[in-house]
């Protein structure tokens, strides 16, 4: 029976509910002003800190009169920025309900507020949008629509504290384009902001400073104007440099070192400016240690990651201050056992983190171990780590796996850890199973990761062989994607770098000669690069050439001949004459060069080229056709003499460069023996 009860006793609980709020609501219908100003005062203090009513209101059709009311001339002022503040404070509820503020146009009628001259209402405008738009489901767009917003917000900067702390916040969250930052420029934020970073109020001071960070992230424009800024005599650097000292707040500490991190990285500070070098980097390698905050941890690691990236210097010394590199083990302990015995909301206050900060971790390790080879034992030789790297690989976190893969890749540039780490844990089982279904940003990092296990030094490179690699990697050259075309066919060149027959003719048959033509006349130049380092690599040995022309020499001549009468760069055809010079090496590949006078001219024209690197290669395939010792020599020099060869390699001989005019030299002979 009492389940029958149940029902009942639950909707009349509701209903209650919803004709307490109803009377909220009608009271705003009254024809009495007075009484609807009551009626909104009631409101407001019914709904402070009460989700259920704050919902019911809105679910009754609150907003759409609230907002009615706000936008009447003929409402007196305290009503309007009474409604303004329960707007606000409706706002302060769940994501839910500001979707239906938003729903109900609330942004423009309080855009549209801001231009009444009464400062309280303005203020309560501001504070109910600040509200609004630093929800994550909000379209910070809508900030942009009408193009008199953004001046009109500039020009209330002045008008008082909280003017200025709410305008800032607001900027803060809603720019995050570089569009953003140059309509923000454009209209003298710099200029605007810069003053408030001195300002009595710590909050006014902190928005201020976070609005820098965003408009300095990847902004060149930005960042070499914020150098020259003055705040009261002062450099803005300098400022920035004052608001990291340890007697400041963490959050300021570590926007400020965010500001200076962003300008360095755009090129407006050096990285062995003391201003980085002394204060910044050690104010955010502070930021990773255990007496902060694990969120102030998470942000510290990744902004130093970020501030190093390119830098060696700057890593070789993160990596010797305040033992860096083993502090960041400890990232890896969340949720501790102790926690979970302890206190259940730590417990869950540390499954929500552990994530991030396992991915800032492997993100601090990856920037870390980029380019120096002490770092990357010292990163190997922490407690468990390669362990941790194989199983982050796994984990659920689409971004954990990223900054693992990450990590792995910016080790697996160590020839040293190749051969032992590596090998040790047969790292490239989870990379491959990381390869067989992944979004594009894990497959790129994850493929160039494989194309170092695959050099030919690698204990990886033969049980990946045997794993059937080669189709997933020819699959990966046929991706949307320059970077993964990229990949795909730089694993297969260095796979086929000094590798068996076998292994040659299974990438060219699993590949396909129209797929590897297809490459040849790819429109990014990296892709054609590699592919022509591929076509190399398996033109090489004389049975391997000479096998492989048999059954494609016609095609791959016509592919170099295309390369070769085409506009591009250097490197691109430096590489086609030595593929041809591969070809010249073979035994019965190189008639396929000797039976085709427009193939020998365009040689004969690379060897008077003006660039020496082309006349090298052009004069070292002429060498190989030449070469005495081999069958039909004296038939193809006599041919090559007809068509005028011999006065080119003679006029070389006498070249300005001595590797030139020797290899002409050493062609020469085989005409004199």
């Amino acid at each position: 029976m009492s389940c029958l009860l149940e029902a009942p006793l639950r909707i009349s609980v509701l209903s209650e509910v919803t004709a307490t709020s109803r009377h909220y609501v009608d009271r705003l219908f009254d024809p009495d002003p007075q009484k609807v100003l009551q009626g909104v005062i009631d409101m407001k203090n019914a709904v402070i800190g009460n989700n259920k009513q704050k919902a019911n209101l809105i679910v009754l059709g609150a907003v759409p009169r609230l907002l009615y009311l706000l936008q009447q001339s003929s409402s007196s002022l305290e009503l309007r920025t009474e409604c303004a503040v329960v707007l606000g404070s409706l706002a302060m509820g769940t994501e839910n309900n500001i979707k239906s503020l938003v729903d109900c146009h609330i942004i423009p009628a309080l855009l549209q507020g801001l231009l009444c001259p009464d400062l309280i209402f303005i203020e309560a405008c501001l504070r109910c949008l600040r509200t609004v738009f630093i929800s994550p489901v909000t379209p910070v767009q809508l900030l942009y629509t009408d193009p008199t917003v953004i001046p009109h917000l500039m020009s209330l900067l002045s008008r008082s504290q909280r003017t200025q702390e709410y305008i800032t916040q607001i900027f803060s969250h809603c720019c995050k384009t570089p569009e953003h930052q140059t309509v923000l420029f454009n209209h003298g934020a710099i200029q605007k902001i810069a003053p408030l970073l001195i300002s009595p109020s710590y909050k006014v001071r902190m928005q201020a400073l976070k609005c820098f960070s965003v408009l300095a992230y990847e902004n060149t424009q930005v960042s070499m104007t914020l150098v020259n800024v003055l705040v009261d005599g002062e450099l803005l650097s300098q400022v920035f440099v004052r608001m990291m000292q340890r007697d400041q707040p963490i959050e300021m500490q570590l926007t400020a070192a965010k500001c200076l991190t962003y300008m360095c990285r755009a090129g407006a500070i050096r990285t062995d400016d003391s201003c980085i070098v002394l204060k910044t980097l050690p104010c955010l390698v502070r930021m990773c240690s255990k007496e902060h905050l694990l969120e102030e941890r998470v942000e510290g690691a990744e902004t130093l990651a970020y501030l190093m990236e390119p830098d060696v210097e700057l890593q070789r010394i993160a990596s010797t201050t305040d033992h860096l590199v083993a502090m960041l083990a400890d990232y890896f302990k969340y949720p501790s056992s102790v926690s979970a015995i302890t206190d259940i909301k730590r417990l869950d206050h540390d499954l929500k983190h552990a994530h991030e900060l396992r991915q800032a971790a492997f993100k601090l390790y990856a920037s870390l171990g980029s380019n120096d080879e002490d770092i990357r034992k010292k990163i190997t030789e922490t407690e468990n780590m390669m362990d941790r790297i194989v199983s982050g690989l796994s984990e659920s976190s689409i971004k954990v796996r990223l900054a693992a893969v990450r990590c792995l890749h910016s080790l697996s540039r160590s020839v040293q850890q190749l051969r032992t780490s590596f090998h040790d844990h047969a790292v490239w089982k989870p990379l491959m199973k990381l390869l067989q279904n992944a979004p594009d940003e894990v497959l790129i990092m994850a493929s160039s990761t494989l194309c170092n296990l695959l050099l030919e030094f690698s204990p990886s490179k033969e049980p990946i062989l045997e794993s059937g690699v080669i189709e997933l990697l020819c699959s990966l050259t046929q991706s949307d994607s320059p970077a993964l075309r990229v990949n795909g066919i730089w694993a297969l060149m260095n796979m086929a770098f000094q590798a068996d027959q076998k292994v040659k003719m299974e990438i060219v048959r699993c590949l396909g000669t129209e797929q590897l033509f297809r490459l040849l006349s790819d429109p990014d130049t990296n892709v054609l690069m590699k592919t022509l380092g591929l076509l190399r690599n398996l033109l090489s040995t004389r049975p391997h050439i000479d096998q492989i022309m048999s059954s494609h020499g016609k095609q791959i001549m016509q592919a170099v001949t295309l390369i070769l009468e085409a506009e591009h760069n250097i490197e691109v055809k430096e590489q086609t004459l030595c593929i041809l010079a591969n070809i010249a090496d073979g035994n019965t590949a190189k008639e396929l060069i000797m039976t085709n006078d427009d193939m020998l001219q365009k040689i004969k024209s690379y060897m008077q080229h003006s660039n020496v690197k082309l006349q090298l290669a052009a004069t070292f395939c002429i060498s190989n056709l030449i070469w005495n010792e081999e069958d039909g020599s004296q038939e193809r020099q006599d041919k090559l003499r007809e068509m005028g060869f011999v006065d080119v390699l003679h006029k070389l001989t006498l070249d300005s460069d001595s590797n030139l005019s020797d290899r002409a030299k050493t062609a020469m002979q085989q005409y004199l023996a």
